[in-house]
């Protein structure tokens, strides 16, 4: 794919704004990301209407890449800020890469729009979340509280990490609330969450980039395939912005309320899903 100037800062600048949300919230990027390709370059084959999504393939493959990035850069900053628990890391890990590994199979054998509809709900719940959690004022669990036991983190660690391959995201939108629920405080858990994810998407993204050739157009467009080179050309303009973004948005984290700026993403999140889910 030939792209021109105007494109790759486009790209670009859609990394940085996916890097900063995500160094903020503890999250991939990917919730930013896949609504905004979606919405920017559509699903088109030949000019002609892709009505299974099959594209989105393509936008989630480049997303997940990204996602190393984001989660990586984050999680050099939170580690200055030794915000990251080393216990909660070790059992997190293999859990979710495996999980993960699962969830980018099942992916591969559903058509686009399958995952498409489950991204945007899965919007959806983030944003319920977040406007509940802002209302109600649930107040945080102390610096000090004890890390979650070892079994709790495995079955948390499978569970999201099933999701997010299948999703084609980082994973944090359901591993923040989720290590919060079981007792960490939120900078914690979205240090956590950055911790694992650059890990765990490491194995993610390069599965589905290995079985993004063997995705195919429906018909009568089923003798093209899906390219690795077409989810790069996203993939590398949109992460360099996003190594910026993203060790911006976690040092903002620590400077700041994450409340209310969460809900004005969340909202403006429920709106992109739903144009995107209409197209």
């Amino acid at each position: 794919m030939d792209l021109d100037l105007i494109d790759i800062l486009i790209r670009t600048a859609l990394g940085l704004v996916a890097g900063v949300v995500g160094g903020l919230a503890g999250l991939g990027g990917s919730i930013i990301m896949l609504p905004a390709m979606a919405m920017i370059w559509g699903y088109k084959i030949d000019g002609e209407e892709d009505h299974q999504q099959t594209r989105h393939h393509v936008y989630m493959a480049a997303a997940m890449c990204v996602n190393v990035v984001v989660a990586l850069s984050s999680t050099i900053m939170h580690a200055k800020k030794k915000a990251a628990r080393k216990d909660v890391l070790m059992s997190l890990v293999p859990s979710m890469t495996a999980g993960m590994a699962a969830g980018v199979m099942m992916a591969g054998e559903s058509p686009g729009r399958w995952s498409l509809v489950a991204f945007a709900g899965f919007i959806w719940i983030y944003c319920a979340y977040n406007i509940i959690t802002t209302i109600k004022n649930i107040p945080d669990h102390p610096i000090d509280a004890p890390s979650p036991a070892h079994w709790k983190m495995i079955i948390i660690g499978l569970f999201v990490g099933g999701i997010s391959g299948y999703l084609g995201i980082g994973g944090g939108i359901l591993l923040v609330p989720l290590l919060q629920i079981s007792g960490l405080p939120l900078r914690h858990a979205i240090a956590g969450s950055a911790g694992v994810m650059w890990i765990s998407s490491i194995i993610g993204a390069s599965m589905k980039l290995y079985t993004l050739p063997t995705i195919h157009y429906p018909p009568p467009n089923e003798s093209v395939h899906l390219m690795i080179s077409d989810a790069m050309s996203f993939a590398i303009p949109i992460g360099v912005g996003a190594l910026i973004g993203a060790y911006l948005g976690a040092w903002i984290a620590h400077k700041i309320k994450l409340p209310h700026l969460k809900l004005v993403i969340a909202l403006i999140l429920a709106v992109a899903s739903i144009k995107m889910v209409m197209r």
